[in-house]
């Protein structure tokens, strides 16, 4: 306890001793506290024109009927995004395993994943499931078939978690 109170005091000393520096240098730069009364005198005289000149803007409020809501508005632009690019990668499995064993891979190695064989691929979009697939070959390239879409609610869903 008695070391705490001894802890609490050097602290305490040398919070004075930085408000004492801190003091010094504002004398020597001149500043003696006119700022914050020319400050508040400022603030004091804009508050007073405010009160006369403060005036409420007109707010337009938008109800159900807007045309928009009925579809009788402009559809949004799609051709904006159109030319995005995403990146699509597809997931066969992961694994995790320790770094002295990913040190100890090398040609040949086999890691095992956490999918059986025949389960479906994950098709990411940016990272994100969107679908899931099975592989297979296109004029001697490889493709995936996609067997299962996920829903834009269930995306979302993945999403917020």
């Amino acid at each position: 306890m008695a070391d705490d109170d001894k802890k609490d005091e050097q602290e305490l000393s040398e919070d004075e001793k930085l408000a004492a520096e801190w003091e010094a240098a504002m004398e020597e730069s001149g500043d003696d506290g006119d700022r914050e009364d020319e400050w508040a005198a400022a603030m004091a005289e804009a508050g007073e024109s405010e009160d006369d000149d403060v005036q409420a803007a007109p707010m337009e409020e938008f109800g159900q009927d807007s045309s928009l809501a009925k579809g009788g508005g402009q559809a949004p632009d799609i051709d904006v995004i159109l030319d995005i690019p995403v990146t699509i990668s597809m997931e066969v499995g992961n694994t995790q395993i320790p770094i002295r064993n990913l040190l100890q891979l090398n040609q040949g190695s086999v890691i095992e994943l956490d999918r059986l064989a025949g389960e479906p691929l994950d098709v990411l979009v940016n990272g994100t499931l969107i679908a899931h697939g099975e592989v297979v070959m296109v004029n001697e390239k490889f493709g995936i078939r996609l067997t299962d879409v996920i829903s834009p609610g269930e995306r979302i869903k993945r999403l917020q978690k």
